[in-house]
């Protein structure tokens, strides 16, 4: 399946599916979807909250920590309780990111941080539904999702090509027509490996007219060493390997 990935991405991209508006869009969850905590409350708590009540011992403040589950849901060092399954009302959580008085409220004015009203009402809206905790999504067992009903049910050729489509026709746009073989070639390339083709693979895959030519030169890209090239050189980039 990673082989469409290439395909999958420049017709996101193509149709607008990646644009700064859209993408935050994406990541508001309408008020009628449930909250999930790796999508929506972990990064606030962390952005905002770690600081002073995360994994640091010696900064850690009140006894009060939010980045392990066992530790959120238990009574402070005041006996309160910061997180009340259920009951917004009841959650020191949410008095303290809602109070009046400056010197109660969280975070404090000193660490320049300040939770807007729509992250306030995303940890409110998660408390009431139960505040339900999941694991770091590294932890979790993948599980694949239900390929989404299309309308036009020719264009696609697989099952993420049906995602591609379903989102396209979600914003009302049409598929680009297919790009010509140099062009695909090209594409292909260049995403998996960072370098361009060769003269010879070029007319290698204009000469093939199978159906399956493009899916061959996929496959022969992945297991090309070019590709774990260009792959690790952004986890090494990441890690400022240059500098080191």
């Amino acid at each position: 399946m990673l082989r469409w990935f290439v395909i999958a991405w420049a017709v996101l991209a193509g149709a607008g599916v990646f644009t700064p508006a859209a993408l935050a869009a994406a990541a508001k969850p309408p008020a009628t979807k449930p909250i999930e905590f790796n999508r929506d409350i972990r990064q606030i708590l962390s952005d905002n909250c770690f600081a002073c009540h995360g994994p640091d011992d010696k900064g850690r403040k009140a006894k009060l920590r939010f980045d392990l589950k066992e530790e959120a849901f238990k009574p402070a060092k005041s006996g309160d309780l910061a997180i009340v399954p259920g009951h917004p009302e009841k959650s020191e959580l949410i008095h303290r990111l809602t109070a009046k008085d400056e010197d109660d409220r969280m975070p404090p004015t000193k660490t320049g941080k300040k939770l807007t009203p729509a992250q306030i009402d995303l940890l409110t809206r998660w408390i009431k539904e139960g505040a339900t905790w999941q694991e770091h999504w590294a932890f979790q067992k993948p599980k694949r999702p239900v390929s989404p009903t299309v309308k036009d049910k020719k264009w696609a050729k697989n099952e993420i090509d049906q995602f591609v489509q379903a989102r396209l026709e979600k914003e009302k746009l049409k598929p680009s027509p297919e790009a010509e073989k140099t062009t695909l070639i090209r594409r292909a390339s260049l995403d998996t490996t960072g370098l361009p083709p060769t003269p010879a693979e070029v007319d290698a895959f204009l000469a093939d007219k199978s159906a399956t030519a493009y899916e061959k030169v996929v496959d022969r890209l992945l297991a090309s060493p070019s590709y774990g090239e260009h792959q690790a050189r952004y986890w090494l980039d990441g890690a400022r390997y240059a500098d080191s």
